[in-house]
């Protein structure tokens, strides 16, 4: 016997052999089966919590929840074992990440996984003060843009002491920041994080830069990026190099750090560890990473940094339109932490980067692929992506970060890809085409290592070619969301006839708990008895749920609703009722009750009838997307209705040129609080004709 509804849902199915995967979208769970034939469906719809199950062809099978169906899902993912199941539009973000890993090398060759893995743990803590340090390198920016202090990173600039102190606020993460990637990157691998620190702290002491005071530089290898000072120690040439902001030298050396870390621990005895496992460690890692691992360091973020800087050099325009359409995809494969190293490195050795200017055209079409998504989710009433998409907008445009929109949005609704990366490619084209007119040899720059927000545009150089490059792209992935939407037209259909029906079920409910209260005990004068009588009467056809008999609301040919071509009213699990295929153009009340729901669009309405009836009166399907055209409402939300009263009247003409379907599903919503609904299926009916009879329980 299962022990939990995700458990019985599985085992309904067959059990999880017979389950090859598993998504879910807004409203249900959507299986993909080895097998459907054995599959009772009766069963699955016993089981508490399922609102009903839809057979598809395929050996598909849908499993209808409602608004919890993100915990449902979470249950089942969570049944150990269900441990291999699907990816779901709205799966976790740690499922997302997985799956855009694996349609590149990555989640296929292991030793490729496990390299990005170390690169983006050693960042991703320490993302936050980099972040709190690039608004400090702004504010700089922006002063010395409006002649308030002097170039203030120029070489032999002095700034008043009161300047100077803010300069040291950001300095003091990127000088340093050798020392939190060492700490992060040794955690990575295993070994003591302190251990690394102090080992990587060694290459950043006065006393030994000091070392190669007065020693002529000299290139690694010819480079003239790589240059350091070689001085003898024990006869053994030691190259100086300044390590302030370098990050290849401590993820280097805390890659050669946690395999000695493992050795040193399998050959020392458990009770000795503590003492001679670091001191081994130190012992062997620091001459290691003098001599070596930290020249190689500064020699391979060099060449690096100099093949892209060669390629901006032959053609800035080039650089600046291939770097925002290659983020897209690099953000999900995590390619883009190896880049966020060279643009540090950049900025040590140029003294600006050239990498940040064309990657806020990616950024910036992000976030106004985002703020198109949150204007259809304020349209289309969707309180969930509001959330998200308010959210998300709001860590891109003040702090730059894309990550929530990436996740959150982008990656489970595949539409928005395209137009994005449109957006990416004007804001780019932008930058390129600026760089040109201008002359610049280079193209957009920033002195300083920052995130690409409305706040850090300062920071880049030209600041006006900067600021109309990723108005453009925000403005044009925005608009092009915004055309198209963000979901399919099958999946707008279903979000809005669920939609719709939960509104429709929560005025209902509103109204039912208003006339309960309405009809307390309280002192009453003259004044209140006709608004107190009418309250109590409408309370007690609510409570006591009476027979009802529901009138035909048009005149037309009634239908099954399984002939209904939405899935959602054809399954019934909306709830039972039946469909109307209209001769006429008025929808009229079909008894005497309340309006819950009246949609200014004209296409549905949510009813409380008196005697408990919660009714939904859909006027044909997909016809939200009119947006009103061809209907004009006569009632709006808390009017007393009467058998008869107009509801609404369409423009069938309207209707039919736009080539949406006219029949008209009409819904009891809150069947499980009746004994029976007794649809009519067949025949033609007039306005008030007897249509559903629903009788109350026992």
């Amino acid at each position: 016997m299962a022990s939990s509804p995700a458990a019985a849902i599985v085992e309904s199915l067959g059990g999880p052999g017979n389950i090859e995967s598993l998504t879910h979208c807004a409203t249900r769970l959507r299986f993909q089966l080895r097998d459907a034939s054995g599959v009772d469906q009766s069963q699955v719809e016993a089981i508490p919590g399922v609102m009903g199950a839809v057979p598809q062809a395929g050996e598909r099978f849908q499993v209808v929840i409602g608004g919890g169906v993100q915990n449902v899902y979470n249950d089942i993912m969570a049944l150990p074992a269900m441990s291999g199941g699907g990816a779901a539009p709205d799966e976790s973000l740690d499922d997302i990440k997985k799956r855009e890993r694996e349609k590149g090398v990555r989640g296929k060759v292991a030793w490729i996984d496990t390299l990005f893995e170390f690169l983006s743990d050693s960042f991703r803590p320490i993302l936050g003060a980099l972040l709190g340090a690039s608004f400090f390198i702004t504010f700089m920016a922006l002063m010395a843009t409006l002649d308030v202090i002097p170039d203030w990173n120029a070489p032999g600039v002095t700034l008043d002491p009161s300047w100077a102190f803010i300069n040291l606020m950001w300095q003091s993460v990127f000088i340093f920041l050798p020392l939190m990637v060492a700490y992060n990157a040794t955690k990575k691998v295993g070994a003591d994080p302190w251990v690394g620190f102090a080992i990587m702290a060694v290459l950043m002491l006065p006393g030994f830069t000091a070392l190669g005071d007065g020693v002529e530089p000299t290139a690694l290898f010819g480079l003239d990026a790589a240059s350091v000072a070689i001085v003898q120690v024990w006869g053994i040439p030691l190259p100086i190099a300044n390590y302030n902001s370098q990050v290849f030298p401590p993820l280097l050396m805390a890659a050669a750090l946690g395999p000695l870390y493992k050795l040193l621990r399998r050959i020392i005895s458990a009770n000795l560890q503590l003492i001679f496992v670091p001191f081994f460690a130190m012992l062997i890692m620091m001459p290691l990473t003098a001599f070596v691992i930290g020249p190689i360091g500064v020699y391979v973020g060099a060449v690096l940094a100099s093949v892209l800087a060669a390629i901006n050099s032959f053609s800035p325009f080039i650089f600046a339109i291939v770097i925002p359409l290659a983020y897209p995809f690099m953000v999900p494969l995590g390619l883009h932490w190896p880049i966020n190293a060279i643009m540090l490195l950049n900025i040590q050795t140029l003294g600006f980067d050239f990498i940040q200017g064309p990657m806020g055209a990616w950024n910036f079409a992000c976030f106004g692929a985002t703020a198109g998504v949150l204007v259809l989710a304020y349209r289309h009433r969707d309180t969930q992506m509001k959330q998200t998409a308010t959210g998300a907008l709001a860590a891109g445009l003040l702090g730059g970060i894309s990550e929530p929109s990436l996740y959150g949005i982008h990656l489970r609704f595949k539409r928005i890809y395209p137009r994005m990366l449109v957006g990416c490619f004007v804001g780019g084209l932008t930058i390129g085409l600026g760089s040109l007119f201008l002359g610049l040899p280079n193209g957009v720059t920033t002195q300083a290592f920052v995130f690409t927000s409305l706040l850090t545009i300062p920071a880049f150089n030209p600041i006006g070619l900067y600021a109309i490059a990723i108005g453009l792209a925000f403005v044009t992935a925005m608009v092009l969301v915004l055309t198209a939407n963000f979901r399919t037209p099958e999946q707008q259909a279903e979000f809005e006839a669920a939609r719709d029906a939960a509104e429709a079920k929560a005025a209902a409910e509103h109204v039912s708990a208003a006339s309960v209260e309405a009809s307390e005990p309280r002192v009453m004068d003259a004044s209140d008895a006709a608004p107190a009588a009418a309250a109590a009467a409408t309370t007690t056809a609510v409570l006591e749920r009476q027979e009802v008999e529901i009138m035909s609301p048009l005149a037309g040919t009634v239908v099954a609703l399984d002939q209904v071509p939405d899935p959602v009213f054809a399954s019934g699990t909306m709830g039972p009722g039946a469909a109307i295929e209209p001769s006429g153009d008025t929808v009229y009340a079909p008894g005497a009750g309340m309006v819950a729901a009246a949609q200014p669009t004209g296409h549905a309405f949510g009813l409380v009838l008196d005697g408990g009836v919660e009714l939904l009166i859909h006027v044909g399907i997909d016809t939200v997307n009119l947006k009103g055209e061809g209907f004009e409402v006569h009632v709006k939300n808390g009017d007393r209705i009467e058998l008869g009263t107009p509801l609404v009247t369409f423009d069938r003409a309207v209707i039919e040129k736009a080539g949406y379907p006219l029949i008209t599903p009409v819904i009891v919503l809150n069947a499980d609080d009746f004994a029976e609904v007794s649809p009519v299926l067949e025949g033609t009916v007039e306005p008030g004709a007897s249509l559903i009879s629903v009788a109350p329980k026992a």
